[in-house]
């Protein structure tokens, strides 16, 4: 079974990579960029049975920030 998990920074928290991003698109012609923001996406190979509960600790103990970041799984 696998479960994608997607990481994100809340909304609020300053995303200095995704606004690096933005700058060098603009430095590249792409002018109609006007926000970027930059997250993870993490893909886990998971055991037969594993539930998305697990899952959830998994994220809230090591794989996001929850401080500063949200996630969304799909499993």
């Amino acid at each position: 079974m696998k479960a994608r998990v997607t990481v994100m920074l809340k909304d609020g928290v300053l995303d200095p990579q995704g606004e690096a991003v933005r700058h060098a698109l603009g430095a590249l012609g792409f002018d109609g960029v006007n926000g970027v923001r930059q997250g993870k996406l993490i893909e886990l190979d998971l055991a037969q049975g594993t539930t998305e509960q697990e899952v959830r600790a998994m994220c809230d103990r090591l794989l996001a920030n929850t401080v500063i970041e949200s996630y969304r799984i799909e499993m």
